[in-house]
């Protein structure tokens, strides 16, 4: 494993620091008028999801951990356990429901994601940054009302509620980023 210095700490490392590993949240560089620079992290374990905040100094060594990414496609959720499949391998793996928090619904039959292994345990899973989703309801369209800034409520299939420019109708399929949950384009 590589080790690199404490400055070198950026958003989305992944670390092995005091016997778990954790992913780089956020960094801040701090150059206090007295002492030496250093760099505050705030950290999330990948194995229970706790937060950390730790300082390292520029002559502190870290352990940088490479995770290895695969493709696993979703087949079916049981008991709160979402089941995928290797495409190359056909293994099949089981990861609890909450390891997509929040962007649980939209994940969808059939949908290729990726998940982070490190030696053959699955830590994180990440959902295409596009997902299209059928819109359920909303208010009618207005004639003649400009897209200008503003946007109205809808819900869509899988029941997530986003906001929508006012040309998008009931039963329109659009694409939703799931990075910021927000509506992206017409599909």
């Amino acid at each position: 494993m590589p080790k690199i210095n404490g400055n070198e700490i950026r958003p989305g490392n992944v670390l092995e620091h005091n016997g778990g590993l954790w992913a780089a949240v956020k960094v801040d560089h701090v150059k206090p008028g007295k002492g030496g620079a250093f760099a505050q992290v705030e950290m999330r374990n990948l194995r229970n999801g706790s937060k950390l905040n730790e300082r390292f100094r520029s002559a502190d060594k870290v352990e940088r951990v490479r995770l290895e990414q695969k493709d696993q496609q979703f087949l079916y959720e049981s008991d709160g356990m979402l089941v995928f499949m290797d495409a190359e391998t056909y293994d099949q793996i089981e990861l609890p429901a909450e390891i997509l928090g929040e962007r649980r619904p939209f994940l969808q039959d059939g949908m290729t994601i990726q998940v982070e292994f490190y030696e053959n345990e699955a830590l994180n899973a990440t959902l295409p940054q596009k997902v299209t989703c059928k819109i359920a309801e909303t208010e009618p369209v207005v004639k003649g009302q400009t897209a200008a800034n503003s946007f109205k409520p809808a819900i869509l299939d899988n029941g997530v509620k986003v906001m929508v420019p006012p040309f998008v109708g009931q039963g329109e399929a659009i694409i939703i980023n799931t990075e910021t949950m927000e509506y992206s384009e017409r599909a």
